[in-house]
């Protein structure tokens, strides 16, 4: 049965690259939870095809700056906008994750990667709950700081554009309630699968894809 449960998933990915998510009709029910057409097809993919492996999952649409969390079931569970890394790009640097641990990232670096990860709730260098997406990257999803640069990302975060909530280091940062009520009540009680959009292409190649292995010990992040 897994084999042809394989079979069929293969088989929706390949139609669904075949015509772009954003060209696809009609419009999902998810619309109304203020997704992206795109980003709603693609949801109803992952659920319809299993992809999440019964686990609870989040999508990550670079191109809009917005989250949105799901539980195991597949249904919605919430919506926020996010801070992404202040330079665009789909890729990760080699050495980013090294560079994080030292308190510098080049500002090259400071991307937020596209990809299909396995992820897990942890801990970084300063004891905070963070879920880690890859935590050899030291790329997380975490609630926004306290600090001296707090007033800046708070007014950044309400931005209307998407440009404009570009202000991390490369990680999803999110407000706080938000975190409190939705990613760590899902997202922070053990692995999940985070989705996060490209900014250029098709997001269905995505799908059943390899995922990047986290895990649970410290680091940092940004």
């Amino acid at each position: 049965m897994d084999r042809i449960r394989r079979a069929l998933v293969a088989l929706v990915c390949a139609l669904a690259l075949a015509v772009p998510l954003a060209a696809a009709a009609p419009a999902t029910p998810f619309a109304a939870r203020g997704m992206a057409d795109e980003v709603g097809r693609f949801a109803a993919l992952v659920i319809s095809t299993d992809d999440h492996d019964g686990r609870p999952f989040a999508i990550v649409d670079k191109k809009h700056a917005r989250i949105h969390v799901f539980d195991a079931a597949g249904r919605w569970r919430g919506t926020s906008p996010v801070l992404l890394g202040q330079t665009p790009g789909d890729g990760s640097a080699p050495d980013v994750g090294d560079n994080t641990q030292h308190g510098f990232v080049p500002v090259a670096e400071r991307t937020t990667p596209a990809g299909r990860f396995l992820a897990e709730p942890g801990r970084n260098l300063t004891g905070e709950h963070v879920v880690w997406v890859d935590y050899d990257a030291a790329f997380a999803i975490h609630r926004l700081r306290s600090g001296r640069s707090h007033a800046i990302r708070v007014a950044r975060l309400a931005s209307r554009s998407p440009d404009g909530r570009r202000l991390s280091l490369g990680c999803i940062v999110v407000p706080v309630k938000f975190y409190l009520g939705v990613v760590a009540t899902l997202l922070g009680q053990g692995p999940s699968v985070v989705y996060v959009l490209p900014e250029d292409g098709n997001p269905a190649h995505l799908l059943a894809g390899g995922a990047a292995e986290s895990n649970t010990a410290s680091a940092d992040g940004g």
